[in-house]
């Protein structure tokens, strides 16, 4: 186990040739300071800070972007000038497609704009959202995440507010079922493609699982296998399915960092789509929930179809 210094020690070189690429200097961000952003960030997503795993992770950073978030964090007047050049139209273009308003959409864009140049002070910084961009994706994704997270909590907020005697008033315009959905085209199709792939008891664990709300261990009874067993193959199932939507994603033109972002951004339409798919699987009851039914409905069709009519 490496201490917290011997790690920046052996990742000085690489930390110095970072920099350089960053353009952090052009913010005024000093080069130990850097170095102590990417050691945070190591410390947050590098189980044991191994410096064996370092260099590819570090390497994967979008450490332009991350420079420019934190120069912003800082108060660099040149970072938040290049920041607006670039995401400012972006931002308001971004809202209005979450929100399907342009009214709303300029609330939200400017609600998280404030959120990022910060309202409060720590110290002698301003507390800015900033903070919390690692640079493990695109700052434009991570923005888009951002304005999503606060329309689903806005309309949210809202739902809760909404008494009932208002909901039932025929003049009330109620908000929609669900929040507009802000995914890319080309996941809903391949979520659906990587779901329909499964074996039919594979999205029956899912169901199971995810929709049910049943445990682990209810499962596995109905399935005849121990607990254990079901516990990893929902873990391995997970993990397929969403390397599965992924590669589907990079067939479809995307590159595998594009892939993962449409993926995390869009969580919640995700979810909305495996719940479409994999209700199939626990809309009747024709589905056996165990290879040992199964084949007692096998042997009973049998039997019945050399029984013929007799009683």
């Amino acid at each position: 186990m490496f201490s917290r210094s011997e790690f920046a020690d052996s990742m000085a070189p690489l930390f110095r040739e970072l920099y350089r690429k960053s353009a952090a200097a052009e913010y005024g961000l000093e080069e130990g300071e850097f170095a102590r952003i990417l050691e945070d960030i190591a410390a947050k997503y590098l189980s044991g800070g191994s410096p064996a795993e370092a260099p590819t992770f570090y390497m994967a950073l979008r450490i332009e972007e991350l420079a420019l978030a934190r120069a912003c964090v800082a108060g660099n007047e040149k970072a938040w000038e290049v920041f607006l050049t670039r995401y400012r139209a972006k931002l308001y273009e971004m809202a209005g497609a979450i929100a399907q308003d342009d009214s709303v959409g300029h609330e939200l864009a400017d609600s998280l704009y404030a959120e990022l140049y910060g309202l409060h002070t720590r110290g002698d910084r301003r507390v800015s959202k900033f903070s919390y961009y690692t640079g493990r994706g695109s700052l434009e994704g991570w923005l888009r995440t951002l304005l999503a997270q606060d329309y689903v909590d806005r309309y949210r907020r809202q739902k809760r507010l909404v008494s009932l005697e208002e909901e039932e008033e025929p003049h009330h315009s109620l908000p929609p079922a669900e929040p507009p959905a802000v995914a890319d085209p080309r996941l809903a199709p391949a979520t659906d493609a990587a779901l329909a792939a499964l074996p039919a008891e594979d999205r029956f664990i899912l169901a199971a699982y995810f929709l049910d709300g049943r445990t682990l261990a209810e499962i596995a009874r109905m399935l005849k296998v121990h607990e254990s067993t079901i516990s990893r193959k929902v873990d391995r199932l997970t993990h397929r399915l969403r390397e599965s939507i992924i590669q589907r994603l990079m067939d479809q033109g995307l590159d595998r960092r594009a892939a993962q972002e449409a993926l995390e951004i869009d969580v919640r339409d995700l979810a909305i789509d495996v719940r479409s798919r994999l209700a199939q699987e626990t809309a009747g009851t024709t589905f056996h929930n165990s290879k040992e039914e199964r084949s007692q409905a096998d042997n009973s069709s049998k039997e019945q179809a050399t029984s013929g009519s007799d009683p």
